[in-house]
């Protein structure tokens, strides 16, 4: 050990005082290279490690994020979208009411009949806002139904497509009177007692003829979808289609007209 010892520092003088060991010290750095990337190995492993499960976690927690973000934004689009539908319904009523000479307001539809038979809506506007029994209530596209029953702040409309409804109609085409009776159906409208000999063809436009003093004249009812004829029958079979939206409208006009006020219970 002694003798070693000495070499050891004899090498070590001769190496700092001359240039003969420098090709040793090169080939010997040389030989340890390996065992210097072996004694990093370890680190670098943990490093990579660390790396790799800390970029899992972020890439994880950024994808829960955008997730999170594509399903607001596409309510959001969603929203935008049901937004500008009803924008659209309702430049279609504000047009609408500016082609009516009748003072008119818009009401809101906020609930329906729970009953199946009975085609009734409830609008939110009422004695408060000028509301009275057997106001007509139109959408964009045409007559609607009635009022029957008035609260302070909201009101009960009656469709034309109830069985317990009638409405004095007259073709737009000739004028052909008749009474256009719902048909227990949201698209059914049925004509009675119209002559079997009468002008009457589908696709004819039916519009209210003001008579009964109910509804006010010229406003749209409904399309004549079916005619027909039974032979020994003295009335022809004919219905209709509504021209307004009773499944779909969410926002109708109603229509004030100078006229006495007429009760409910008169009518039936």
């Amino acid at each position: 050990m002694v003798v070693v010892a000495v070499l050891s520092l004899g090498l070590m003088f001769v190496d700092h005082r001359t240039q003969y060991l420098s090709p040793v010290r090169y080939y010997a750095a040389y030989l340890a290279t390996p065992f210097q990337y072996a004694a990093n190995v370890p680190a670098d492993v943990s490093a990579w490690v660390y790396d790799t499960f800390s970029s899992r976690e972020s890439l994880l927690t950024e994808n829960a994020k955008l997730q999170a973000r594509a399903v607001l934004l596409q309510r959001r689009v969603q929203k935008l979208a049901a937004l500008s539908a009803e924008n659209i319904r309702l430049r279609e009523l504000l047009n609408s009411s500016s082609l009516v000479n009748d003072n008119v307001t818009v009401a809101e539809i906020i609930g329906v009949a729970p009953d199946p038979f009975r085609h009734e809506i409830i609008i939110n506007k009422g004695a408060k806002n000028g509301v009275f029994m057997g106001l007509p209530v139109l959408d964009a596209q045409g007559l609607m139904g009635q009022v029957i029953e008035v609260g302070p702040f909201v009101s009960r409309a009656l469709l034309i497509s109830d069985s317990s409804h009638a409405i004095p109609v007259q073709i737009n085409r000739n004028g052909v009177r008749a009474i256009a009776v719902g048909g227990g159906s949201l698209d059914l409208l049925v004509l009675t007692h119209v002559p079997d000999t009468a002008d009457v063809v589908e696709g004819d436009i039916l519009v209210s003829s003001g008579l009964g003093l109910r509804f006010p004249r010229g406003y749209p009812v409904g399309v004549v979808t079916r005619v027909q004829h039974d032979p020994g029958e003295s009335f022809a079979i004919v219905e209709a289609k509504p021209s307004a939206h009773l499944d779909r409208s969410r926002h109708v006009l109603l229509v004030f007209k100078e006229q006495k006020q007429l009760d409910w219970d008169d009518l039936n």
